[in-house]
C-alpha cells in the first residue's frame, strides 16, 4: 500500500513538472492558436532600418562592388568571378537540394533564352561540383555555364546565408539587385530596368 502511494505521488508531480514545462515552451514561442509574440527587442541594420530576425539573413549586396573571389568548374578548377564581367551578368546562387532552387529553375531557362545573347547568365551551386548537379539543372533546361562554391568562398563574400539568391551585376561589377526566389517575369523586369 505504501508503494502505491509514493508511485502516485511521484507520478503527481512528474505531471505537474511537465506541464510546466509545456506551458513555459508555449508561452516562449508564442500561443497555441499560432500566434507569436513580439520580439523584446528590435533589430536594426547599419542604416538604423528595421531587420525582422531571422535565423538565416542574407546579407544586403546592393550597390557593392561583386567581390573578389574563386567559384569552381565541374572539373574542379578554380575560376575567379572578375572573369565573369564585361557585359551585363545574372547569377543565380542555388542548389539541386534547395526546393525553391528547384521550382525557379524553369524560369531562369525561360529568362536565358530571351536574354542570353546580352546579358551573361551563371548559376553556382553551393553543392560540390559533379556530374549529377550538371545533370539536374540541365533536366530543368539550363543551358548556361555553371559552377561551383562547395567550400563557400564567393558564397560568403557575398554574405548568402539562405537559398536561392540571385545577384543582378552591372558589366563594370557593381550589384544592383538581390532577390530571393523569383520567377521569370520578375528577372525580365529587372534586367530591362537595371541591366539593359
Amino acid at each position: 500500500m505504501k508503494f502505491r502511494g509514493r508511485l502516485l505521488v511521484v507520478s503527481l508531480v512528474v505531471a505537474a513538472v511537465a506541464s510546466v514545462a509545456i506551458g513555459w515552451v508555449i508561452a516562449r514561442s508564442g500561443g497555441s492558436d499560432g500566434t507569436t509574440t513580439a520580439p523584446e527587442a528590435v533589430i536594426t541594420g547599419p542604416s538604423g532600418t528595421f531587420e525582422p530576425p531571422s535565423i538565416a539573413t542574407n546579407a544586403k549586396v546592393e550597390g557593392t562592388p561583386l567581390p573578389e573571389a574563386n567559384v569552381r568548374t565541374l572539373n574542379n578548377d578554380a575560376f575567379a568571378v572578375a572573369d565573369l564581367l564585361g557585359q551585363p551578368l545574372v547569377i543565380n546562387i542555388w542548389g539541386s537540394t534547395c526546393g525553391p532552387c528547384k521550382k525557379e529553375l524553369p524560369d531562369f531557362a525561360e529568362a536565358h533564352a530571351e536574354y542570353g545573347d546580352r546579358v551573361r547568365f551563371v548559376g553556382v551551386s553551393y553543392l560540390a561540383a559533379s556530374e549529377r548537379e550538371e545533370d539536374f539543372a540541365r533536366g530543368y533546361g539550363i543551358q548556361y555555364e555553371l559552377f561551383y562554391d562547395a567550400d563557400g568562398e564567393f558564397i560568403s563574400a557575398v554574405g548568402v546565408a539562405a537559398f536561392p539568391v540571385t545577384l543582378f551585376v552591372t558589366a563594370d561589377g557593381t550589384i544592383v539587385q538581390q532577390t530571393g526566389q523569383i520567377d521569370a517575369t520578375r528577372i525580365a523586369d529587372i534586367i530591362e530596368e537595371e541591366l539593359l
